[in-house]
């Protein structure tokens, strides 16, 4: 199970779900001084269970070891799932003008990009067993 790189790529992804819950989004200031208002998954209780629920799909889905399959499957709606939380953040956005994106826009990136890794590391992992299957 660990020796597969894609499941250290699920890892690194669900550490980084888990901190985008920590950290901010994306902070504005407000009217009248130089305090900002942040928008975190902690502010927004769809967004904190639609990520919560992202990081633990993702610590699941790497104990499916044996279902390459479903594996493939559980990742490519961990990825929509992840756009689908840009898309709710983007929105809560939209509604201030001026602001700053924080570290947990990055989060988000990164998040995307261990997805992505991990999906296609499933892939060669399925492809290469059909491969010594029609060996045989």
């Amino acid at each position: 199970m660990i020796q597969r790189v894609q499941t250290l790529w699920m890892i690194l992804a669900a550490l980084a779900v888990f901190l985008t819950i920590k950290f901010s989004f994306y902070s504005y200031p407000l009217a009248v001084s130089d305090v900002y208002q942040t928008i975190a998954a902690t502010d927004n209780f769809l967004l904190l269970i639609l990520t919560s629920a992202l990081g633990t799909g993702i610590v699941i889905n790497i104990f499916l070891f044996k279902h390459r399959s479903i594996q493939f499957r559980i990742l490519v709606i961990a990825l929509f799932w992840e756009f689908l939380i840009l898309y709710i953040y983007y929105r809560e956005m939209s509604k201030f003008p001026t602001g700053n994106l924080n570290i947990g826009s990055v989060l988000h990136l990164l998040v995307i990009i261990f997805i992505i890794f991990a999906a296609k590391g499933v892939y060669n992992d399925s492809k290469l067993i059909k491969e010594s299957n029609r060996l045989r």
